[in-house]
């Protein structure tokens, strides 16, 4: 697959999941929690909304190296993206941003509290899967066999 399909496989693979785990440096541990994505194609640019009262900002400050977690269990479908993140206060983005499920944690766009997430990817790497019932038999063929299954597509795209 050329280089350009395989980054639009990571920006196809962004809007299908939506959700991913983002992983951050806390000092010397790593915590990780469940985002909603929204991104830019154009911009390369990943966006999450997220409380000015959350530890995100300072432990961004400290180190703004963070990784997404994506992942289609259903379709045994996996990204990662590594990217450096800041937090902001983009009112004209957070309305842009606003949708149903951000009103689980805020009454309005117009909240003081919500800060926007900005991500801008430098790697990712994906993991295609022919699908959990396809893959468990060609991991049953391999294990009576010397050959290494054929578990799909893996690619690593640089941004």
């Amino acid at each position: 697959m050329a280089e350009m399909d395989k980054e639009e496989r990571v920006w196809e693979l962004i809007r299908k999941i939506g959700i991913c785990m983002l992983g951050s440096r806390d000092g010397e541990a790593l915590r990780s929690r469940p985002m909603a994505a929204y991104f830019d194609r154009a911009a390369h640019i990943i966006y999450f909304l997220t409380d000015a009262d959350s530890h995100k900002k300072e432990e961004l400050g400290r180190d703004p190296h963070v990784v997404l977690a994506f992942a289609d269990t259903s379709s045994q479908t996996y990204l990662s993206v590594s990217g450096i993140a800041e937090v902001m206060d983009d009112r004209d983005k957070v309305r842009e941003l606003w949708s149903t499920p951000a009103k689980a944690w805020w009454k309005s766009p117009d909240d003081p509290n919500i800060r926007i997430l900005k991500v801008v990817p430098q790697d990712a790497q994906y993991w295609d899967s022919p699908g959990t019932i396809i893959s468990y038999v060609k991991m049953a063929a391999a294990a009576m066999s010397s050959a290494r299954p054929a578990m799909g597509e893996n690619a690593k795209v640089n941004f």
